[in-house]
C-alpha cells in the first residue's frame, strides 16, 4: 500500500487494491452512510499523513460507533441494502449508482454465523452468493478429512454456476468467521434478465471475466501438478 501525494484530505483503499480519492470529509461521511467505507477500510488522512483503519480516524470514528449494533444483535436476513454497499463486490464496481439501486431489488442479504454451512455438496443449486464481509471456504470432506478448494473474502462471489444449470453443489461452503452475503437466486436472476437486460448484460460480462481468470489459474495449477507428477515417475 503506497502513500499517495495529494492535496485532498482522504484517499480510500479499495477492494481492488487501488486508492480512490482525494475526497473531502463530507464525501467520506456519505460513503460511510452508504456502507462503501466500513470501519475496517483503510483510509489515508493528509492531515496525519498516515494510513489507518477508518474506525481509528478521529474525525469519523463517531459515525461507526453510532452505526454499531447492540451487543449480541444479529441483523435479520432480508433487511434493507444500501446500493453503495454493493460496490464492495468486485464484479459490481463498474455499475452506475442507478444500476446498483436497481440491482438491490433482485438480491437478498444474509448473515452467516461462524462455522455455519451456506450449502453442502449434493444440495440443489438455486443461487449464487456475493461476499459483503467476512470469509468463507469451499471444501470437500472424505474419510473425515477436509480438503480446502478455495477461500472467499469480501468482494468475491461463489455458487454462480447455479444460475445457469441449477445442478447440484460440488462442494460445501462454510463460514470461517461471521459473514455477510448477498444472495441472487436463480428465480431472481431470470427476472433480472427479463426485466432489466441492460443491467444483466454488464453484470454477466463482469462475472464472465472473473470466471475466465479463475479457469486460467486452475489450468496453470493443473499443469504444474501434471509436471510434478511426470517428473516423479
Amino acid at each position: 500500500m503506497e502513500t499517495p501525494t495529494n492535496t485532498g484530505r482522504y484517499f480510500i483503499w479499495g477492494i481492488d487494491q487501488a486508492a480512490y480519492g482525494p475526497v473531502d470529509l463530507s464525501t467520506l461521511i456519505e460513503w460511510i452512510k452508504d456502507e462503501r467505507v466500513l470501519a475496517e477500510t483503510w483510509v489515508f488522512s493528509s492531515r496525519e499523513e498516515l494510513w489507518q483503519q477508518a474506525k481509528k480516524i478521529v474525525e469519523i470514528e463517531a459515525h461507526f460507533a453510532a452505526a454499531a449494533p447492540a451487543a449480541g444483535a444479529e441483523p435479520v436476513p432480508g433487511g434493507k441494502i444500501k446500493p453503495g454497499s454493493l460496490r464492495r463486490i468486485k464484479i459490481l464496481a463498474d455499475l452506475s449508482d442507478m444500476q446498483l439501486a436497481h440491482l438491490v431489488q433482485f438480491v437478498e442479504p444474509l448473515n452467516v454465523p461462524q462455522f455455519r454451512k451456506v450449502f453442502v455438496q449434493g444440495d440443489p443449486g438455486d443461487a449464487m452468493y456475493m461476499v459483503l464481509g467476512g470469509e468463507l471456504r469451499a471444501r470437500l470432506v472424505a474419510d473425515e478429512k477436509e480438503t480446502i478448494l478455495a477461500t472467499f473474502t469480501a468482494g468475491e462471489f461463489f455458487g454462480d454456476m447455479a444460475l445457469f444449470d441449477q445442478g447440484t453443489r460440488s462442494a460445501d461452503v462454510v463460514a470461517n468467521v461471521d459473514s455477510t452475503l448477498l444472495k441472487l437466486s436463480s428465480v431472481s436472476f431470470e427476472r433480472l434478465v427479463k426485466e432489466a437486460p441492460a443491467l444483466a448484460t454488464p453484470f454477466l460480462q463482469s462475472a464472465a471475466r472473473t470466471l475466465a481468470a479463475r479457469i486460467r489459474v486452475d489450468n496453470k495449477r493443473l499443469a504444474r501438478i501434471t509436471e510434478q507428477f511426470s517428473a516423479s515417475r
